[in-house]
């Protein structure tokens, strides 16, 4: 009888040419294959398979294969961070850090007649990290649009979708169960009625740095005096979650962090959605923050937080990505 591993090999539903994810019954040479391990001689079985069968076959094949998936997704016994997480950005060795002030400079430039204008809205592709008692952690990610209408009302669109892997089911925690959904399925679509706020981060931004910089400090609303860098950037996420910025009004951003402390430039990198950018790292303890800067204008690309230590009690490492967010426009 031929080795039980090379017929298990030859068997195999889901070979490594094949779909990364199984998510049908198996094909008829599949069927045939397994079918055959049940033989006492490693041939067919002489009684034949009812269509139910055949259907029944096809439903245990795609159980383990979802099953074996989502181990691998969401971790086995040993709680080891999930294979799903995205590596922390690399700066590309021996690459130019630019630096702020410069960044600034060329910022200033880019905001010439014709230049792109600012708009109400957002639209952001994000992964984060979910943690809780006694489970491995998972990451999540999900792409946000936010449109608004002339009545000013808006409406906002969150679906669940990974870029790194088009067309793959994609790991979600709706209904505060991690479960597999295909890619591009929606999690919420919500319309909101007009509304006409004037406070931050709801009101227009101005593309002055020292007037920008009063407008994240409310933005921020600590009341403590003016904003750490590690504020500053907290604010400047919420700023972005809410409006695409225009050339001026990233001209005065990158002039703002340009005096921020501790905000260093780290060097080229090439971001989540394949585009090239500059880096700048500010460390806080156990984690650090990047921030992803168009080389060629200083808008925004992304911000990336990383844990720069092992933290048992959530399960995760060194290394891990905590969260990241990529802006569009």
């Amino acid at each position: 009888m031929p080795d039980e591993l090379d017929l298990l090999r030859s068997a195999n539903p889901v070979p490594a040419h094949g779909p990364y994810f199984g998510d049908g019954p198996l094909d008829h040479g599949a069927e045939r294959r397994l079918a055959s391990l049940l033989g006492e001689d490693g041939h067919r079985p002489s009684r034949p398979r009812t269509p139910r069968a055949r259907l029944l076959w096809g439903l245990a094949a795609t159980a383990v294969v979802f099953a074996t998936t989502l181990t691998a997704v969401l971790g086995g016994p040993s709680g080891a961070p999930a294979v799903a997480a995205p590596r922390p950005l690399a700066v590309r060795a021996h690459s130019v850090a630019v630096p702020l002030d410069r960044m600034a400079e060329l910022a200033a430039a880019a905001a010439a007649d014709g230049a792109p204008g600012l708009r109400k809205g957002t639209h952001v592709q994000s992964w984060s990290l979910g943690m809780s008692d006694g489970k491995p952690p998972v990451t999540l990610p999900e792409e946000r649009v936010v449109r608004w209408h002339t009545d000013d009302s808006h409406t906002e669109l969150v679906v669940a979708t990974d870029p790194r892997h088009p067309g793959r089911p994609v790991l979600t925690d709706e209904g505060d169960t991690p479960r597999l959904v295909a890619d591009g399925h929606v999690l919420s679509r919500t319309s909101y009625p007009p509304s006409w706020s004037d406070a931050p981060p709801e009101a227009r931004p101005p593309h002055d740095p020292a007037a920008l910089r009063s407008y994240l400090d409310e933005t921020a609303h600590t009341g403590t005096g003016p904003l750490t860098t590690a504020e500053l950037l907290d604010a400047v996420q919420e700023l972005l979650d809410h409006w695409t910025l225009g050339a001026h009004e990233s001209a005065a951003l990158v002039r703002l962090l340009a005096d921020a402390k501790g905000l260093r430039p780290a060097g080229q990198v090439t971001d989540r959605l394949g585009r090239p950018g500059q880096a700048y790292a500010y460390d806080v303890p156990g984690a650090r923050r990047m921030l992803i800067l168009d080389p060629r204008t200083g808008a925004v690309l992304g911000l990336e937080t990383t844990f720069t230590r092992d933290d048992r009690r959530y399960g995760v490492k060194a290394g891990d990505v905590m969260e990241y967010s990529a802006w569009l426009r």
